[in-house]
């Protein structure tokens, strides 16, 4: 007899009353909490590493905690280490960072979303074949395409600039994302499209007023994915961006590489830890709408 039966005909549930901490539940914590430390002890040997000096490096545990902590070391990595022939830190390339991001971001997603909505919902002849093609382009390694984009890009005169590394990023993260919005659109109720045309709604009323507001969770997940992809890129800032342009990344690959006598991993550890800083952060705040967003249907279809 269900509890609901149970309850409806007055009958007190009976039987033994479930128990919270089982041997398997015990089994599920010891392993969630082992997979923790395993995955966050690189992050706190970092982190301590960052906040001693080299003499206690050289002399120390790994493991063991600072006897001085000091954070004069990530004031250097952030403003006076030395990448290359100059010493002014990772800020000037956290700053183009967070420009080629900012620009980068918003042109790949509502382009993306433009091109999911039409797939969805007004095809046209040869739909198939440009949604096979945008998949097919999201599985091509963008090591093989890198000569042809200088190329191109040099004919126009954008190769080494802000706007260069910008269409680079929007273009290469556009199938993707538009796999991603083709399939949450594909999911939606078709019933909504076509009350909306009834109505006489067109293809950029249907899309602002009906398609846009639902789909918040997916751009959300597009949102992160997109931050953390263009954030955390090398190559194409190393080849892309010029000089002036040059992303956080390369800058942290900059102060590693460049040393002048003995090298500061202190300085080379918070370095690191503020280049990552940024997705980790995107991460923390957003996790739990990515979470959703994918559970709104980021992978049915």
């Amino acid at each position: 007899m269900s509890v609901a039966t149970a309850n409806s005909l007055g009958v007190e549930p009976s039987g033994p009353k479930p128990r919270r901490l089982t041997p398997g539940r015990i089994g599920i914590y010891a392993f969630l909490i082992m997979a923790a430390v395993f995955f966050l002890l690189p992050l706190a040997v970092m982190i301590l590493t960052s906040m001693k000096s080299m003499n206690e490096i050289r002399g120390g545990n790994i493991f063991a905690l600072p006897t001085q902590p000091t954070f004069d070391y990530w004031i250097k990595a952030w403003s006076s280490a030395c990448t290359g022939v100059t010493c002014s830190g990772l800020a000037p390339g956290f700053f183009n960072s967070v420009k080629i991001t900012l620009l980068a971001v918003p042109i790949s997603i509502i382009l993306s979303m433009i091109n999911g909505y039409a797939l969805s919902f007004w095809r046209f002849r040869g739909s198939e074949l440009m949604f096979g093609l945008l998949v097919f382009g999201a599985f091509v390694p963008f090591q093989v395409l890198v000569y042809p984009i200088i190329f191109g890009l040099s004919r126009v005169g954008l190769f080494g600039t802000l706007p260069g590394i910008v269409i680079v990023h929007s273009v290469f993260g556009m199938p993707i994302l538009t796999l991603l919005f083709r399939n949450f659109f594909s999911s939606l109720p078709s019933e909504l499209f076509k009350a909306a045309r009834v109505d006489g709604a067109g293809f950029w009323r249907i899309f602002f007023s009906v398609m846009l507001p639902m789909s918040v969770p997916i751009t959300i997940v597009a949102v992160i994915l997109q931050v953390t992809g263009i954030w955390n890129d090398f190559i194409f800032g190393l080849v892309f961006a010029g000089r002036e342009n040059l992303p956080m990344t390369v800058q942290l690959n900059n102060i590693v590489r460049t040393s002048t006598g003995t090298v500061e991993y202190s300085t080379n550890m918070a370095a690191t830890i503020l280049t990552g800083a940024v997705p980790l952060i995107v991460y923390f705040v957003s996790g739990k709408w990515f979470v959703r967003g994918i559970a709104a249907g980021a992978v049915k279809g």
